[in-house]
């Protein structure tokens, strides 16, 4: 069996060079009067990112930050796979495997791995395709083929069975596992449940709060007007992909406009500029912006993505943290239908980047579902 091996990043100063020279020498195009975010990303905000971006950021210090983390590369079910594996001080610790989606990357979980150690083994999966995983260059790398190499890297790593836990695309992961890699898969947790109503329409609000309810209305709201990425990007992911691989300046203003509007902005961006920047290098210096998105393709073409039908059931223990500023909102009674729900935590704040967001409360939350699978018996 191929073992996962170090990988300590490092990328060449010269990278590093072209990447400020062709900040310093991005085109911007002519602003619109009394233009926000209406029209996509606000060039205000985004000067401001880039500006740091180019003159005081520091890469070495964000590089030094995943190599520490346990910088990992292997071939996991046919796909290359970079990894952090943060093994806890405790032999008896809970595996655990946390996957992102897009547009973010492996940084999502740099700010919650100090608080998850202290229970969990941790692991953090670049997806085929994202950061150092990528860029993949074969037909066909779906959610099942990100979900098998999941699944390799564990093994490889000695873990016998775990916890997976994912949001966005890592959600459609987590849930490939959780239905077809039990009992390996012990139990899983997400921050975005997909439970799409099976039954008589008529009964589909039986059981479902006001709440739950207001929030249904303000995600179909949001949404109303901003899923042409997602056309884009499940149809003809390379026309996009020649600029974003090529500009620096179009790649963030691609991926930022969706943290603006993905993230609780109540009292303003909750994720520091320096760790929005970070996860723009992941697709920057790695080239994979294209690659990124072509799982978007991929995946509707196989049948497994985010709006394919899907009739299964996950009977693993299930975890599913509400962050009321999330893309999807899903009320208990249907997550109950459609998963082993042992575990419903309704947070107070937070958007679609849980861990990003809100490193605190995601730490605590996945760490009392681990107690909970504890007290249950599964670990």
């Amino acid at each position: 069996m191929t073992a996962p091996e170090s990988f300590p990043i490092a990328v060449p100063d010269s990278a590093l060079d072209e990447l400020r020279r062709r900040l310093d020498n991005a085109r911007w195009p002519a602003e619109l009067a009394d233009s926000g975010w209406d029209y996509g990303t606000e060039q205000a905000f985004l000067r401001t990112i880039v500006e740091r971006w180019r003159a005081g950021y520091d890469w070495r210090a964000t590089e030094s930050e995943l190599n520490g983390w346990g910088s990992q590369i292997t071939t996991a079910a046919g796909q290359r796979v970079h990894l952090l594996h943060a093994r806890s001080g405790d032999a008896d610790a809970i595996p655990l495997v946390l996957v992102h989606g897009w547009p973010g990357s492996i940084v999502e979980f740099l700010d919650v791995l100090p608080a998850l150690r202290e229970r969990f083994h941790a692991v953090v999966v670049s997806m085929p395709g994202y950061g150092f995983s990528g860029p993949t260059t074969q037909r066909g790398v779906d959610v099942a083929k990100v979900a098998a190499a999941v699944d390799d890297v564990m093994s490889q790593l000695g873990y016998d069975r775990y916890l997976a836990q994912g949001g966005d695309w890592g959600a459609i992961v987590v849930r490939h596992l959780g239905e077809h890699y039990a009992p390996r898969v012990a139990a899983i947790h997400t921050n975005m449940l997909f439970a799409p109503f099976a039954g008589d329409g008529a009964d589909a609000m039986t059981g479902v709060t006001e709440g739950e309810l207001a929030a249904i209305v303000s995600s179909a709201d949001r949404l109303a007007d901003g899923t042409a990425y997602l056309q884009i990007q499940s149809t003809r992911p390379h026309s996009l992909g020649f600029g974003l691989d090529d500009s620096p300046l179009g790649l963030a203003g691609w991926i930022l406009e969706k943290f603006h509007a993905w993230c609780d902005i109540r009292e303003g961006m909750p994720i520091r500029t320096d760790r929005l920047i970070d996860n723009l290098m992941m697709y920057w210096l790695t080239g994979t912006a294209t690659s990124a998105a072509r799982l978007y393709c991929e995946a509707d073409r196989a049948g497994n993505s985010a709006l394919s039908e899907w009739h299964g059931r996950v009977d693993v223990p299930t975890g599913y943290a509400v962050y009321p500023f999330e893309l999807l909102q899903t009320p208990r009674v249907w997550a109950e239908r459609r998963y082993n729900l042992v575990h419903h935590a309704v947070q107070d704040r937070g958007g679609h980047f849980a861990a990003f967001e809100q490193p605190q409360l995601f730490a605590a939350d996945v760490n009392a579902y681990g107690d909970k699978l504890r007290e249950l018996g599964v670990f």
